[in-house]
């Protein structure tokens, strides 16, 4: 699903050159689960942003669905983002003058669903995230916990083949992460694949491999408690 070739990303000032990712190879397969570690300005949301199309890499090149997308236009990228991404974020980025349920359905009228159709889906991937009490109910109302459920929910909205996750659990304490990161195991034992950043060893042992990022390279992988370089 995801394949990455000398992938790197620079940042220039007038004064100052940043590598923020270097000669980066990685490959995500369908249906995995993947975390991603490493200090405060390894890379891994540039990376992450990268693989979301969300950024273009400086030199490298980024397969996704087979194809080579790392220089399509930003046309290109909206409209591959949109059928098949969905993006889980540590600060929510919900719309506070709308309701959870006008929240979670968003993406859809950016697909052009039907009024039927977005009400029926939305109503569904409520239930799925226990939130049909709070549809009507803003998100200043809920806890952080509920808000991220929220964005969660908007993110599987439209049936993405992808969830790119940054620091999902951030700004939630132990319960309200745990209950984040039960949801995104139960859409990943459903085939979803997931690439998720996380600062935390508690919730990256969720993913079945995890991912090391210092200065901008990977340095070890880590399949189940069995480490290589």
């Amino acid at each position: 699903m995801i394949r990455t070739e000398n992938l790197k990303k620079i940042f220039r000032t007038e004064e100052v050159e940043t590598t923020a990712l270097n000669q980066v190879n990685l490959e995500v397969n369908e249906g995995e689960y993947v975390a991603i570690m490493g200090p405060s300005g390894c890379g891994k949301s540039t990376l992450l942003h990268i693989l979301g199309l969300l950024d273009n890499p400086s030199d490298g090149k980024y397969y996704l669905f087979g194809e080579e997308v790392s220089h399509y236009s930003e046309r290109q990228r909206a409209d591959l983002r949109k059928n098949n991404i969905g993006f889980v974020f540590q600060n929510f980025n919900l719309i506070d003058e709308l309701t959870i349920h006008e929240n979670v359905e968003l993406p859809l009228l950016y697909q052009g669903a039907s009024g039927s159709e977005r009400k029926k889906r939305v109503e569904e991937t409520l239930e799925q995230f226990n939130l049909i009490p709070r549809k009507n109910h803003f998100p200043q109302q809920l806890s952080g916990g509920q808000q991220q459920r929220v964005a969660v929910a908007r993110a599987v909205i439209t049936k993405p083949k992808l969830i790119l996750a940054d620091e999902p659990t951030g700004n939630l304490d132990s319960t309200h992460g745990t209950e984040v990161m039960d949801s995104l195991t139960k859409l990943n034992e459903k085939g979803t694949t997931i690439v998720m950043v996380t600062h935390s060893p508690t919730y990256a042992d969720y993913g079945r491999r995890l991912i090391h990022l210092f200065d901008g390279s990977i340095v070890t992988e880590d399949v189940k408690g069995k480490a290589y370089l």
